[in-house]
């Protein structure tokens, strides 16, 4: 898409990834193909964006192309990005709302309330009718594959260059843009060998959950960056990943007590981000497109891997096994007949690591501290 987009040099390329709500394919992707511009779902999440706010970045970003007299461009979009639009999202908890009172789809919009009335007439028609009203998935989420936020934003941009042009403020040529939902046909692509190493090795490490006969249990395979003889293979029960939720999503807040594994959302204080923004200036002004090219079996990019796992400094059983071995460093000097000053000190650290804990762990699955 990006060479073509260079070859055309007349049209901007919408492209939604896959990955429901987390952003790790569009962030892979960007750091793979070096598009013109990515917008994250944990990103808008934390700086509160509204639909406005994304509209006038991406307006503004291809104003500034056009000075440079480059008309063209390419900007992925996570297919989660509605849920992280906080005005976009509430919407979207309303209608589920009326949804489960059994509330028609043709009565819907009636019952909306002020405000929610307001944006969903604002939206285009193909966005109100034909998405926004899709009855929820089972978990009560938003079908958001059936949801076009790329035509959604390429509208909204088309219209407000259109409103610059006549303006005077851009003086560039016409916009216009091109949208494709990058689904199954991209998660259909051949496996790499990188994929069926993993592949491989977690039902290896399955076979020896079943030997030893226990149950509920999930293989894990970590220092994955590292030659496959170094990888650290081992199990982890699957009720320690989960977390009671104990608040519903969306306005009316409710208790339900529903236990389930949060999805990982892209850290952004992770390496892998921190290298997408400082390519990022770069990348919006100037076609520094990279083409990876097909998957190679043999030869030097055989041995190729996703390049947010690579920059990414977690061994973490390695970490976990450190960690056990200053918990058990700490028991040895904090028993009984050590001093009142030792004692007063570790009780002190102790309290300060399990506190600043609790609110990460809350904070991470979205629910309110103990």
């Amino acid at each position: 898409m990006c060479t073509d987009a260079l070859s055309a040099e007349k049209y901007y390329y919408f492209i939604r990834m896959m990955g429901r709500k987390a952003s790790h394919v569009a962030l892979e992707c960007a750091l793979q193909s070096h598009p013109n511009m990515v917008i994250l779902g944990e990103e808008v999440a934390a700086s509160k964006l509204t639909i406005f706010d994304i509209t006038k970045q991406i307006c503004d970003a291809v104003q500034a192309r056009a000075e440079k007299d480059k008309n063209h461009g390419v900007i992925l979009i996570p297919e989660g990005l509605v849920e992280s639009i906080p005005e976009l999202y509430a919407l979207l908890q309303e209608i589920n709302g009326l949804h489960g009172k059994g509330v028609s789809v043709e009565n819907i919009s009636s019952q909306l309330s002020p405000w929610a009335s307001a944006l969903f007439e604002f939206l285009p028609q193909f966005i109100r009718q034909q998405q926004l009203l899709l009855r929820p998935e089972s978990d009560d989420s938003a079908q958001l594959s059936q949801i076009e936020t790329e035509k959604l934003l390429a509208q909204l941009v088309e219209t407000e260059m259109n409103k610059r042009l006549k303006e005077g403020t851009y003086k560039g040529k016409k916009f216009n843009a091109i949208c494709h939902f990058f689904g199954y046909q991209a998660r259909g692509a051949m496996p790499s060998k990188f994929d069926c190493d993993y592949a491989y090795v977690l039902g290896h490490v399955c076979y020896h959950i079943l030997a030893a006969g226990l149950n509920g249990y999930m293989a894990t395979v970590t220092n994955l960056k590292s030659p496959l003889n170094k990888w650290r293979c081992g199990a982890a029960p699957i009720s320690s990943m989960m977390t009671v939720k104990r608040w519903s999503r969306g306005p009316a807040t409710t208790q339900i007590g529903k236990p389930a594994v949060h999805m990982a959302s892209v850290d952004l204080r992770g390496k892998a981000y921190e290298m997408l923004r400082q390519n990022s200036s770069s990348c919006l002004l100037e076609d520094i497109y990279r083409n990876p090219g097909p998957l190679q079996f043999e030869g030097p990019g055989a041995d190729a891997k996703p390049i947010s796992l690579c920059v990414e400094d977690q061994d973490y059983m390695g970490r976990i096994k450190k960690l056990q071995e200053y918990l058990e460093k700490v028991k040895s000097i904090v028993k009984p007949g050590c001093s009142q000053d030792v004692l007063k000190a570790a009780l002190s650290a102790m309290s300060s690591v399990t506190e600043t804990l609790a609110i990460m762990t809350s904070s991470s699955t979205g629910q309110p501290p103990l």
